[in-house]
């Protein structure tokens, strides 16, 4: 199959293809050689890559015995050697034979992902305040790549501001000793905290005393339900609701209650589909 993204780079048409024809692009050169049987070993493993990318990657490929001018300009030592060049500029490179996963790691730092535009999208509304938009984005890219480490605290900090802070902490968690030194990090941190003290209010407390006293006054449950819902302690609002509609069927106010609070959750929040399969399997 004929890549349009593969060229054979030359003296002649080096400055085109680098600098002219790479705008917003990255370029993969490989020089290789016919007598180099490492060089045709990774040449299919090149244009597999290559044909992922067909509109972010050019693979140049320089044959160093037609183009020896050309490979002495790059310092060329030994083949193979990859280079990548972005914005016109080598950025990156590897010699001798590599396995397709070292060059596809190379590649993914310079390569743009499918997870950046939903991220750029959370960022921005997360700029904008609107958390559960950027929640449901930071979530879209996050389940696309669970190691980037960007969507990891993007996600983190929406799930901060729509009251998942022990989600939040979660992800914090999955992140090295080296990104936990990140400023981002240490903001969602401090966030997090402060969710934490606001959602343990006066009135949570003196409810949760409440009931602690009376353990079968429903409606005090009921009202301790709704509380933890408007400080948004989520989980413990539905697992609270839950058990109460459970234990009673016919009591359509506790019924509603629950629907309220399912169907007024943060768009894509996980919960919601949690607990409508646990209705769905209470009444069924």
């Amino acid at each position: 199959m004929q890549l349009n993204n593969v060229v054979h780079l030359t003296a002649e048409n080096v400055r085109e293809i680098l600098i002219e024809q790479a705008q917003d692009k990255v370029v993969l050169i490989d020089f290789w050689a016919d007598w180099c049987e490492p060089c045709k070993q990774l040449m299919p493993i090149l244009e597999r890559i290559a044909s992922d990318y067909p509109d972010n990657l050019i693979l140049a490929k320089v044959d160093c015995e037609a183009e020896q001018a050309l490979a002495a300009q790059f310092q060329i030592r030994s083949l193979p050697t990859l280079m990548v060049f972005k914005d016109g500029q080598p950025v990156d490179g590897l010699a001798g034979a590599q396995p397709e996963q070292a060059i596809r790691e190379m590649l993914n730092k310079y390569l743009p992902q499918p997870e950046d535009e939903a991220l750029e999208k959370a960022k921005q509304a997360l700029a904008d305040n609107q958390a559960e938009v950027a929640y449901e984005f930071a979530k879209t890219a996050y389940d696309l790549n669970n190691s980037n480490a960007e969507a990891n605290m993007v996600l983190a900090d929406a799930a901060a501001r729509v009251g998942h802070t022990e989600e939040a902490r979660t992800l914090l968690g999955q992140l090295t000793i080296a990104e936990q030194g990140d400023s981002y990090y240490q903001q969602i941190m401090a966030a997090i905290e402060l969710a934490e003290q606001a959602a343990d209010s006066p009135e949570v407390r003196a409810l949760e005393e409440a009931v602690a006293n009376a353990p079968d006054n429903l409606e005090l449950k009921a009202q301790l339900a709704a509380q933890y819902f408007q400080v948004k302690r989520y989980e413990e609002a539905l697992s609270q609701a839950l058990s109460l509609w459970q234990q009673e069927r016919s009591n359509d106010a506790f019924k509603k209650q629950l629907l309220d609070m399912i169907n007024n959750l943060p768009n894509g929040d996980p919960l919601a589909s949690s607990y409508r399969k646990k209705v769905y399997s209470t009444l069924y």
